[in-house]
């Protein structure tokens, strides 16, 4: 409307034919839903839609593909590269994941603290980078297939998952109307000082498995076992004494953070509440916490936007031990880093469980992560743990199709070991992937 000055009809029509030109099935239903009614990967694709509504000549995707799975990330990817060919467009992606760089990319840019670092074509970079910050990165990258931590040998089992069933919606006490159902039949164990990795596509019932397990969102049926001790059932009061024993990291490090409240009080704060440190000590627990985390003491009279995506994330792990947990859960916890600091916080979860045996449920989209990190691995796919093993052994000879699905959408950031130099068209000036 703003641009070309449509109204009424023409609008509702212009609106159809830029979501058919993005893929999005039924797209005359879809203009009548909300964005709430709609997946990760749509969401994505009616942005798109919104972006190239006017045909532009540059297009500049801002991290489009990352809180997306491999499935549909590489769905987004390989849109965007046909509309380009089919309008003609330069791309400017902005990612921190540079195995999309590989994928996508003619050229590419390195940046850090707001300068940049280092230029050239793609294959050119990843092969021979010049600049320290770029060949930190190379070094951090996970790469699929590097291995992954041997299964531990018959760990005492800590938590114990059997049956869970987690149902969302339904209608009220007239309605016949029946809830979905987000996590169906779930089983899984985790042992002592052990990680379990848990992978799946958006909307397959990840986070709302982890939540059932906290019992943040209540199960319809199943019952979840920590150190022997049955939580389905238990009342809140009991529930609140079980939690200190079971915590969760969370995707976005400044949201679960209270930003009126300094570092002090809040990485200690769960301690506080279970009665496990007084008022007056919390400062120096705050102090031994943020040591364990890599973290200065003085940070603890820092409030949160002082600090950087790793630095709060790392805060939001000590705030986990602060109460001296038995398992950590978690959810795409890493997911927003770039590469350098997602390794640190991978190696820094690494060596707490080293030294103190802590055993981790680690939700995590991209694959290359959970096999650095994880003895062994389950597979979610529509509510349900398809495939389930050591993650070498699931990650070589995958049993489940929608496994061997997952594993092909990977973005392979070590293509250019063996790939031949491929010829791109006459460079434009404002983007790094270029088209004719």
């Amino acid at each position: 409307r703003l641009h070309r000055g449509l109204r009424g009809a023409a609008a509702h029509e212009a609106a159809r034919e830029a979501l058919e030109r993005v893929q999005i099935p039924e797209p005359v239903r879809r203009l009548r839903q909300f964005p709430h009614e709609l997946s990760g990967g749509l969401r994505q694709r009616v942005m798109i839609a919104m972006a190239l509504a006017c045909e532009p000549d540059l297009l500049i995707a801002d991290e489009p593909t990352t809180a997306l799975d491999v499935t549909t990330q590489a769905e987004i990817l390989k849109l965007i590269a046909a509309l380009q060919d089919d309008l003609g467009m330069a791309v400017l992606f902005i990612t921190h994941d540079m195995g999309v760089v590989a994928e996508i990319a003619d050229r590419m840019v390195v940046m850090r603290h707001g300068e940049k670092v280092e230029e050239g074509h793609t294959r050119d970079v990843f092969l021979s980078p010049r600049a320290d910050y770029t060949q930190t990165l190379m070094a951090a990258m996970p790469r699929l297939g590097a291995g992954a931590p041997a299964p531990l040998d018959q760990p005492e089992p800590v938590l114990s998952v059997a049956g869970l069933t987690a149902v969302y919606g339904g209608g009220g006490l007239f309605s016949r109307a029946q809830g979905s159902a987000a996590v169906r039949d779930v089983s899984l164990h985790l042992g002592r000082g052990e990680t379990l990795g848990l992978v799946g596509e958006s909307g397959c019932g990840k986070s709302t498995l982890a939540r059932s397990i906290m019992r943040l969102v209540e199960p319809s049926a199943g019952e979840v076992v920590l150190e022997g001790q049955r939580l389905s059932g238990l009342s809140a009061e009991a529930m609140k004494a079980s939690r200190a024993r079971m915590q969760m990291v969370f995707q976005d490090p400044f949201a679960s953070l209270n930003p009126r409240l300094p570092v002090r009080d809040l990485v200690t704060e769960p301690a506080f509440l279970h009665g496990m440190v007084a008022r007056g000590d919390r400062g120096a627990m705050a102090a031994e916490l943020l040591q364990r985390v890599g973290l200065e003491p003085e940070a603890a009279e820092r409030y949160p936007h002082q600090f950087s995506g790793g630095q709060r994330q790392r805060i939001c792990i000590a705030r986990a031990l602060s109460v001296r947990p038995r398992v950590i859960v978690a959810d795409e916890a890493v997911s927003a880093l770039d590469v350098s600091i997602a390794r640190r916080v991978t190696d820094l979860m690494a060596d707490i469980q080293a030294r103190d045996g802590v055993s981790f449920l680690f939700i995590s989209h991209d694959i290359a992560v959970v096999e650095r990190v994880s003895h062994r691995i389950a597979v979610m796919y529509q509510g349900e743990i398809v495939e389930t093993g050591p993650t070498g052994q699931v990650l070589a000879d995958p049993q489940h199709a929608y496994t061997r699905k997952l594993l092909s959408a990977v973005p392979r950031a070590d293509r250019f070991a063996t790939a031949a130099p491929v010829p791109v068209a006459q460079a434009g000036t404002a983007a790094l992937r270029e088209r004719a």
